[in-house]
């Protein structure tokens, strides 16, 4: 009996996967544009497919239908951002996914952004570079970047799932008052020291916000104006979620007014954003260009996901990690909602 094929176009370590070698065909193919349709890119391939595993290429319509025999697909993401998940859906074809694979990561770089914002990391860098400490006054920078300790400040996580949780913890090893907001979350199941909050009371009474929620219908443009404005002033907002979670020209307008100190960003409407983005021109925002992920032991953590959830498909068990069904594809969300 023929051995299903799977076709892998992301990163993976493939020792981790010599164990399904007897009962599965992994294939490994390299895409040029990763962000276009598999399709466009190993059509060939996706003709002998029963199982796809890509983590930034688009599983659109068109693979499906070059892929007849496809009858999973694996998106190594902890949001399936790179698959319609509607197509499948009417194909019947379940979607896994990788959730938490880079918890630990994503919560480094959002706290790095948290650091980086507060402390003024990088424009102080950026100010030293250009030249402008001048010997006559060498104690301007210490007067010039003054930033607050996050010792007994006080942390407001929007979203306390995997990566929230995290947050919170690095929070809570600053000597931060660490809250969270999350519907589904009872306080027993938060990190101990943190509390459970509304998002009114966690916006009206944290020094610095994060942002990690899933993109779902009721948090696009959760972030609104009115929201940003029961924000303290003077305090931080960091996003490295989805950037369709904040309404972004409000954010501009009350970093503008000086109501916001800073923003710390991972995540854009447009990516890349244009270089006349207003984001980009103002100093007390940080950015850096989505790459909360870019770790090399997310490969290692997403590789076991894949292999396990390979191995229920192969032994026709429950297939683990399946796609939420209420997740928004960030591909079809208007613009205009989060404008």
């Amino acid at each position: 009996m023929n051995k299903p094929i799977a076709i892998a176009t992301c990163p993976v370590d493939e020792s981790l996967l010599e164990s399904l070698n007897d009962q599965v065909e992994i294939r490994y193919a390299q895409t040029t544009n990763r962000r276009i349709s598999l399709a466009e890119q190993v059509a060939d391939q996706l003709a002998e497919a029963h199982i796809i595993v890509a983590e930034i290429d688009l599983v659109d319509k068109a693979t499906l239908a070059a892929a007849p025999n496809l009858q999973l697909v694996i998106s190594c993401r902890a949001s399936p951002v790179n698959v319609d998940l509607d197509a499948c859906r009417e194909r019947g074809v379940p979607v896994c996914t990788t959730p938490g694979r880079n918890a630990d990561s994503t919560a480094d770089l959002s706290f790095a952004l948290i650091l980086d914002v507060t402390r003024r990391v990088t424009e102080a860098s950026m100010w030293m570079r250009s030249g402008q400490w001048k010997p006559e006054d060498s104690g301007e920078p210490y007067r010039r970047f003054k930033g607050p300790t996050l010792n007994s400040r006080t942390l407001g996580v929007v979203g306390g799932g995997a990566v929230g949780q995290r947050v919170a913890q690095r929070g809570l090893g600053f000597g931060m008052e660490v809250q969270v907001y999350d519907p589904f979350l009872t306080q027993d199941r938060l990190p101990k020291g943190c509390t459970i909050a509304t998002l009114d009371h966690l916006l009206c009474t944290s020094d610095v916000v994060t942002l990690h929620v899933p993109l779902l219908e009721d948090t696009i443009g959760l972030i609104n104006e009115q929201r940003l404005s029961q924000m303290r002033e003077g305090a931080y907002l960091v996003n490295a979620s989805r950037a369709a979670v904040v309404v972004q020209p409000a954010l501009v307008r009350f970093l503008q007014d000086g109501h916001l100190a800073g923003v710390g960003l991972d995540v854009f409407a447009d990516e890349p954003p244009a270089a006349d983005d207003p984001l980009l021109e103002l100093p007390n925002v940080v950015v850096t260009p989505h790459i909360a992920g870019a770790s090399a032991d997310v490969v290692r953590s997403q590789t076991k996901m894949v292999a396990e959830i390979i191995s229920a498909y192969l032994d026709e068990a429950e297939l683990p990690y399946r796609a939420r069904e209420d997740l928004v594809d960030f591909r079809k969300v208007d613009a205009a909602a989060a404008l």
